[in-house]
């Protein structure tokens, strides 16, 4: 195949996170790569991700971190390329990074250096990126698998799906990686977007606007899952890492219970109060564990007020349970516009788990997030990307 331009070993359709990995992967197996992406630049995704510092992994990421509807699947691909795998690799390129929170790994300067990581490997193994180039239409050929560009045809004997979900549109997602599972017989799950902001019921959104950029540490749950994160007020709802994280839980009409003081024993606190200080206020207490901002508006919100000695048991009882579990019923989420991460997609239960080929058809592999498994945040989906990116590179 290698004598004619047009035909390849592997063509890899995107060069994102997932696809650059598969291609130096392939191309250091000695296989003729080539990346096709409609975009103009690779790696858009990586390069805005992290705030532009792009959390490249998680040293304590587990397949307990990744949703899935077969939650097994993701286990083999991070097993054999675990973050330690990763980190040696951006540390062979000379890469500096800080551990922002615990185990989340961020580039020291910009999210380019993981980006021209990536793009030097491919260039060390010869792997070819096409920018700018459509892919119109794929279809089955004798020898393996005919691409249909705007620029002319291609061949090649396994072709490799790593075209992202459908999250960030402006970023040039779309859901052709999906159409092609379709065409080829797969099962495509249902997709709504994940790690994405909360919007508010009117109501409550005009009394939380005037505290819009606080961000206060909280205890989040909803669906049996709760998690111990910052909580950012914004003018179009809640957001910050532990709205997000709940975010991928949540399904329309759900409660998310949010406990605003976590680190504290809210009723035993407000007794000894009570009895130490009577003339005390909740303002006053509010004020000393809370953003000042956020204490002061909540406390108007609930119109709570006199002192402490005013209050019997069972009203500092609802109090604390106010505090507590501050129950909200989100109005939706800002939809895939901002979303970090698209739930959902190929559905693993037809793909092999040691190299993410269709196991009707292996030579055909979906990798990343098109397939149905979806990190918390911070770091989890790019390892998923860079593990299941590996495990199909070492089989093309």
């Amino acid at each position: 195949m290698a004598g004619s331009s047009s035909a390849y070993d592997v063509i890899i359709i995107g060069a994102g996170a997932a696809g650059l990995m598969c291609a130096a992967t392939a191309g250091y197996r000695g296989r003729r790569v080539l990346v096709l992406d409609h975009a103009n630049k690779p790696g858009k995704k990586i390069l805005m991700s992290g705030g532009g510092r792009c959390n490249f992994t998680n040293l304590n990421s587990t397949p307990a971190n990744f949703l899935s509807d077969n939650q097994h699947y993701c286990i083999s691909a991070l097993k054999r390329y675990t973050p330690q795998d990763f980190l040696d690799l951006v540390d062979r390129h000379g890469v500096e990074y800080e551990e922002k929170a615990p185990g989340q790994l961020f580039c020291r300067d910009s999210a380019k250096d993981i980006l021209n990581v990536l793009l030097t490997e491919c260039e060390w193994a010869g792997a070819e990126v096409r920018l700018k180039t459509e892919v119109r239409r794929v279809r089955e050929i004798s020898h393996g698998y005919q691409v249909v560009t705007g620029s002319g045809v291609l061949s090649c004997e396994s072709l490799v799906v790593a075209t992202g979900g459908l999250s960030i549109p402006t970023m040039g997602a779309s859901g052709f990686g999906y159409e092609l599972a379709k065409q080829f017989g797969l099962k495509v799950l249902p997709t709504r977007a994940g790690l994405v902001p909360f919007t508010l019921q009117p109501e409550l959104k005009q009394q939380l606007a005037p505290l819009s950029g606080v961000s206060c540490p909280v205890d989040a749950h909803c669906a049996n899952q709760h998690f111990r994160e910052p909580m950012l007020v914004t003018h179009r709802g809640l957001s910050g890492p532990a709205m997000l994280q709940v975010s991928s839980f949540w399904q329309p009409g759900d409660a998310v219970h949010i406990n605003l003081l976590p680190a504290r024993d809210i009723r035993d606190d407000l007794l000894q109060l009570r009895k130490d200080k009577p003339q005390s206020t909740l303002a006053h207490y509010l004020n000393q564990h809370l953003p000042k901002r956020f204490a002061q508006a909540f406390n108007e919100l609930q119109g709570w007020n006199g002192p402490l000695q005013a209050c019997r048991n069972q009203d500092i009882e609802q109090i604390a349970n106010t505090l507590g579990n501050w129950t909200i019923k989100p109005g939706g989420t800002e939809g895939y516009r901002t979303a970090e991460v698209t739930l959902g997609g190929i559905d693993t239960r037809q793909l092999s788990s040691k190299t993410m080929a269709v196991l009707e058809r292996p030579n055909l592999f979906f990798i990343g997030e098109v397939v149905d498994v979806t990190g918390h945040l911070g770091g989890h989906n790019f390892q998923w990307a860079w593990a299941s990116g590996v495990a199909a590179g070492n089989e093309v």
